[in-house]
């Protein structure tokens, strides 16, 4: 089973298929913040099982929708199979690990004295959306380098590849919907506006789009470079996940549902990816 693709999506260029598909990322995490607008507070521990979730899916897209193909085209271009995937890999989370120490940015649930990266006195809410936004680059990243993938023929069939694009971009944009949960619902509870707390909780997806076309753009320049940069989204995607969505998922004590939600949403991204893609 595969995605049945439209034919006008087909016909487009792969910068203008990862500019829509960061779009409708960007769309779901908005559809999270808008949450504040129906409520002030959402239950902690569905939140946490929520972030669980979220981790489970980036985990899973990671190997299924980068490092696999990465491994695949790496063999394809017949050069070692290992070398792409491990440096590229390596590289991703090296890069997130410099962003995270140099980007001022405050985790949700933490206090401001918490915040990380370089001293600032920016208010609360900025750090917020910078934290949730240097999380989101790793996945439009990887968004665009799907589909840059799909328009460089290779051993695999281009629709599949084109359709495995798309399904990470759907289960992205599945785990996005807490994300905007998580910047919004803190800020109303503070006293912060509903429209003014939604701005913010959108606002922190905005990145998607343009880090989806940096990717594309990237790939289909230097071809050679696809099987590092699927590597590269993956290890970035992976380091965020380790360092941020299961510490939040587990911060306020509930981590059996919040381990329960990371085994449901890897099944779920398994799943789409193999049936899917």
């Amino acid at each position: 089973m595969s995605l049945d693709l439209a034919p006008w999506f087909r016909a487009l260029s792969p910068l203008a298929q990862s500019i829509l598909a960061g779009g409708f990322t960007w769309s779901v995490t908005a559809l999270g913040a808008a949450v504040v607008f129906l409520t002030r507070q959402v239950n902690q521990r569905l939140l946490d099982a929520m972030m669980g979730f979220a981790a489970g899916v980036m985990t899973a897209a990671s190997f299924w929708s980068l490092l696999a193909p990465s491994i695949e085209m790496a063999a394809a271009q017949g050069v070692t199979v290992w070398v792409p995937p491990a440096v590229g890999f390596v590289l991703g989370g090296l890069f997130l690990r410099g962003a995270d120490a140099v980007l001022p940015h405050l985790h949700p649930g933490a206090r401001r004295a918490e915040a990380e990266g370089l001293a600032t006195s920016w208010r609360r809410a900025t750090l917020l959306v910078l934290a949730i936004t240097l999380h989101n680059v790793p996945e439009g990243l990887a968004v665009g380098v799907s589909f840059g993938a799909a328009a460089i023929p290779l051993d695999m069939a281009a629709e599949t590849t084109l359709a495995g694009a798309l399904t990470l971009a759907l289960g992205i944009g599945l785990q996005n919907f807490p994300e905007g949960v998580a910047v919004s619902l803190p800020l109303r509870g503070e006293g912060v506006s509903a429209p003014k707390s939604f701005w913010y909780g959108q606002l922190s997806g905005a990145v998607e789009p343009v880090s989806a076309a940096i990717g594309a753009v990237t790939v289909l320049s230097v071809q050679p470079l696809l099987p590092y940069a699927l590597a590269f989204a993956a290890g970035a995607m992976v380091y965020v996940v380790v360092e941020e969505l299961i510490p939040e998922s587990q911060r306020h004590g509930n981590t059996d549902l919040a381990t329960l939600g990371v085994m449901g949403g890897f099944t779920v991204m398994m799943i789409m990816d193999v049936a899917l893609g």
